[in-house]
Parts: C-alpha cells; sequence; structure tokens
C-alpha cells in the first residue's frame, strides 16, 4: 500500500542528477521545502518523455513562483537519467533522481511491476505534493492513464 497523506517521506540514500550526478539522502531533499515529486515508469519511454517530463519543464517557472522544487523519480540507473536529463535539456534546478534498485520507489508503496512488457519493477504513474517532508497531496493514474500527475493538473491542485 503507498504512503497517504499525512505520512512522511521516508528519509533514505539516493543518486540525484542536477546538471552533475551526486549522491543524497531524500529527507535532505524534502526538508523545509515544498516539493512536487512525479514518478515516471521510466526515461525514455513515450508518454514520460512526450508528455509528462516535457510538462513539468514547461510549468517550471510556475512552480518556482509558488515556491515549489520539482523533482522527477524513475527507477533508472544514474547513467540513464543523466542521459535523459541531457537529451529532455531538463533546466537547472528541476533535480532527476535515479532510483536504479526501486528502494524509495518500493518505500513509497508506488512500485508497478512491468514484467509482463520486459521493464522489470517500476514506479507508477504519479505525483505528490509535500511541505517539510510531509505528504499533502497524492495523486496516483490509473493503469494506462496520463491526467492527475501532469503538472497542468499539479498546479491546479495545489493553488496559488
Amino acid at each position: 500500500m503507498s504512503l497517504q497523506p499525512g505520512d512522511t517521506i521516508p528519509d533514505m540514500p539516493i543518486q540525484v542528477v542536477d546538471g552533475e550526478v551526486r549522491s543524497s539522502r531524500t529527507g535532505v531533499l524534502f526538508a523545509g521545502r515544498k516539493v512536487v515529486l512525479f514518478g515516471v515508469p521510466g526515461a525514455f519511454t513515450p508518454t514520460c518523455s512526450n508528455q509528462h517530463l516535457p510538462g513539468y519543464i514547461r510549468h517550471l517557472a510556475d512552480f518556482r513562483q509558488r515556491g515549489v522544487t520539482v523533482i522527477c523519480l524513475a527507477v533508472n540507473d544514474v547513467h540513464v537519467m543523466k542521459a535523459w536529463a541531457c537529451a529532455q535539456q531538463v533546466p537547472a534546478g528541476l533535480l532527476m533522481l535515479a532510483d536504479g534498485n526501486a528502494g524509495f520507489t518500493r518505500a513509497l508503496g508506488l512500485e508497478w511491476d512491468g514484467t509482463p512488457f520486459g521493464m522489470g519493477l517500476r514506479a507508477r504513474r504519479f505525483a505528490l505534493y509535500a511541505e517539510n517532508s510531509g505528504i499533502r497531496l497524492l495523486q496516483i493514474e490509473a493503469p494506462g492513464e496520463f491526467r492527475v500527475s501532469s503538472a497542468e493538473a499539479m498546479l491546479a491542485a495545489i493553488g496559488p
């Protein structure tokens, strides 16, 4: 079962791509901040590359105006996430989390078994809003859908 609003983001080691690759902890990334974390099934996959990540890139200034940090999560290794960030021209400040072994994704309870599609364990498509590590809103997509986790949907949900 996934974490719910009112729960705290688990503190775990994670690899971050923000221009460069670095190790961090999720507790550090969420502490004292407003954060939108969106999860995608995989870097370079069609919906993720054509709609999900590009929407957050287009609306990054809108999130920043609200004082919100935007973070993208995928169950991919750090090299894939860095290449995807480069290919998508992800601007500085939009953090890319490489959850290569799905540890953070499983701790959130948002894993998805993509084995029938040759993808193995992945993240479900989702978006959450947290303040100071506390989850305030969690939007999980139904299989095959892309509506509630889009940048536009999250901007509307968190308000001005």
